[in-house]
């Protein structure tokens, strides 16, 4: 055989490396950027390329203002949002909005002194932080190093301060006060008032508007500012892709990212990549015409999803038909709904907030709180793009008079399509940049249901029980109802036989983008949650759960009687739980007595009918009258627990338990108290509840 020379090895090798080249381009190389191809990632930090030097990307980028949030529902990223927007338009700042697990703060003691940092922190169940803002919470509240030895250490940082909480919780807006707390301590210093918004109350809106004006003022003064004319200026820039159509395999029609664009998604599934997951089995479980409550059974066989009994399942819904083509017909899209876009952000630090190219329909069905209530500020932001002069000047009277807006938005839930169709009697609102809705309207959140099985006996099946919301609101003529209860409620329909359902005159897209979701599928994710049993199976357990609050208690019982078949001895498993009647929304009814079956004297069901007898009779009464062995099972170390409406329910069992220990112990009430507040601090005491 001939040797080869040096030549010849050259070009087979040059062969080689061209036909590898070839076959593995669009592979390994010569890769389309996507910004959604790798969100899965993101969501473990893997931020390739991208400083974590908070005062590195803000000069790199030219800012003097960030705006930091930490966000469950998305609530503290859109004030964050606002602030950013507000503060470039009004007086000039140079804005940027940063999520806090994206940067280090080791550094924040380098922070020059003519530059301001905003904290807009949500409090999340008991006092917690939210998920991204878990790392600095515990960094600032901790004993933090930083990178200067400054005395004092933050003395060179100016900050503002806002809080999302809920006055329900014992702990209201504990994040907030805890970060100013610590910032204050470490010599930083605090421009204006530190402020909070209150869910519980249903003020958070009027809150964050009473605190931002004169916050402003008051970072005015001190940055030596100077208010301007507020002008719109676009965050984003919508670009027509005239060369694609919506069935160019390149554009999103609502998956949430690239690997579900391209059909194999994959884990780590979670808040920003959900598993599409196929519902095994819904049924109805209220026995009543006019009202819904769902059982579903979610199976994550097929996903490296897991989860423990207590935790919570995060379903990613989608907005009802009919508002989707409410909202496109009175901007005058309805022709262009299918037309492909791409939107791009103008400045380096924004983040278009879905995956592009895309179509209009798609956004606003997938990507937009479209049937959420409006937000006054809103409406003034909208007000010059009116499409009369008698529109225009009703549009800046709602947004600039608090008592007007209430009493003509506010108590009727109104959500912009519907606003925009009353406001301009019908006329298109065409001269609307399409950006300030991207900007303006927050992103659809996932909602958020407390999982009702036991992961011991089920590990690879999740069921939820939600009741379909519906509110009757006084001057509405249809009533207010929930978005992903509702889809929900056709994919049971669908699931149990109707091939084109319409829940209360709502249609789903319910086979997803591209019928994706054929099959009866969801998408979802699982949260972790602190809402647990014992870890020791022999204490005595105290549940209360009235109505879908008996959800988690479902699967506290089935895990307590798996672990007694198992021949585990578990302890003394109370039960309260409380509905309207017996025949018509007694929940797991019949579960509740094949546990009795299994655990015997060790489990009881003390129930609740409100509107079975002369005085209506709730959960908290019930608790009353078993005084004696509720204090009894407490002194054993028993762990109470508390799932359901926070505003009535759950603060009247809180006051109760205290009323039960004073009469029962002989101690004065306020000692009973304290003792209620060491059971939360010492997690003897648990809550998931909601307002």
């Amino acid at each position: 055989m001939a040797e080869l020379d040096t030549l010849d090895i050259v070009v087979l090798t040059a062969i080689l490396l061209g036909t590898v080249a070839y076959f593995t381009k669009g592979k390994f190389w010569g890769v389309t950027k996507d910004p959604y191809a790798s969100s899965f990632a993101a969501a473990n930090g893997a931020k390739a390329g991208k400083t974590r030097n908070i005062v590195e990307k803000m000069e790199e980028s030219g800012k003097n203002c960030i705006i930091f949030y930490g966000s469950q529902t998305g609530t503290a990223e859109d004030y964050a949002s606002r602030l950013a927007k507000e503060g470039k338009s009004r007086y000039g700042l140079e804005t940027m909005v940063a999520d806090l697990e994206d940067y280090d703060y080791e550094n924040l003691d380098t922070i020059p002194s003519d530059k301001v940092v905003m904290f807009v922190l949500a409090t999340y169940g008991e006092g917690e932080p939210t998920d991204n803002a878990v790392d600095f919470y515990e960094f600032i509240t901790g004993e933090p190093a930083f990178s200067l030895d400054n005395e004092p250490l933050l003395g060179n940082l100016n900050y503002v301060a806002f809080g999302l909480g809920n006055n329900t919780y014992e702990h209201y807006n504990l994040m907030v006060r805890n970060v100013d707390k610590a910032l204050t301590k470490l010599g930083a210093h605090r421009i204006g008032d530190a402020g909070e918004g209150d869910d519980g109350a249903g003020t958070m809106e009027e809150d964050f508007l009473a605190w931002k004006d004169p916050m402003w003022k008051a970072l005015a003064e001190k940055m030596g500012l100077e208010e301007r004319e507020a002008i719109y200026e676009p965050v984003f820039g919508i670009v027509e892709r005239d060369t694609l159509t919506a069935q160019s395999p390149e554009v999103y029609l609502g998956e949430p990212n690239k690997m579900h664009l391209d059909g194999t998604p994959k884990g780590p599934f979670n808040a920003h990549n959900p598993y599409i997951a196929p519902i095994a089995e819904s049924r109805e479980l209220f026995n009543v015409k006019d009202r819904n409550c769902l059982h579903m059974e979610i199976d994550i066989s097929g996903s490296n999803l897991s989860y423990q009994t207590g935790d919570h399942l995060a379903v990613w819904p989608t907005n009802p038909g009919e508002e989707v083509n409410r909202f496109l017909s009175i901007l005058d899209l309805d022709s262009k709904r299918h037309d492909v876009i791409s939107v791009k952000a103008l400045e380096p630090t924004a983040k278009v907030p879905f995956p592009t190219p895309t179509t209009f329909d798609a956004i606003v069905r997938y990507h937009m709180e479209i049937c959420a209530p409006v937000s006054r500020q809103f409406l003034a932001t909208l007000a010059p793009f009116a499409p009369d002069e008698a529109s225009k000047a009703e549009m800046t009277k709602l947004g600039g008079d608090k008592e007007y807006f209430h009493d003509k938005i506010n108590v009727h839930h109104l959500n912009i399509g519907r606003v925009l169709e009353i406001v301009g009697k019908g006329q298109k609102w065409s001269n609307v940049p399409f950006s300030a809705f991207i900007e303006g309207i927050t992103k659809l959140q996932p909602r958020y249901y407390s999982i009702s099985s036991s992961s011991l006996e089920q590990p690879k099946k999740i069921s939820i029980t939600a009741v379909v919301e519906e509110q009757k609101l006084p001057g509405r003529e249809d009533p207010f109802r929930g978005v992903s209860t509702n889809y929900l409620l056709a994919l049971k329909q669908k699931q149990n036989g109707d091939p084109n359902p319409s829940p209360y005159g709502l249609t789903y897209e319910i086979m997803g983008p591209r019928n994706k979701y054929d099959g009866i599928h969801v998408p979802v994710h699982v949260r972790h949650s602190n809402f647990k049993l014992p870890s020791d199976p022999t204490k005595p357990v105290i549940m209360i759960g009235p109505g879908t609050g008996v959800a988690p208690f479902r699967g506290f019982v089935r895990e307590r009687v798996k672990m007694a078949q198992t021949g585990q001895t578990v302890g003394k498993t109370i039960l309260f739980f409380g509905c309207r009647r017996s025949t018509e929304d007694f929940l797991y009814e019949k579960e509740w007595e094949e546990a009795k079956s299994v655990l015997g004297d060790n489990f009881e069901l003390v129930t609740a009918f409100s509107r079975e007898g002369n005085k209506k009779v709730y959960v908290q009464h019930r608790l009353k009258q078993r005084s004696k062995e509720i204090n009894e099972l407490l002194e054993k170390k028993a762990y109470f627990y508390v799932c359901g409406d926070a505003a009535n329910m759950a603060r009247e069992v809180n006051t109760v338990l205290a009323q039960i220990l004073a009469e029962e112990r002989g101690i004065p009430e306020a000692k009973a108290e304290d003792i209620v507040k060491n059971m939360r601090a010492s997690n003897q005491y648990q809550e998931d509840v909601w307002s």
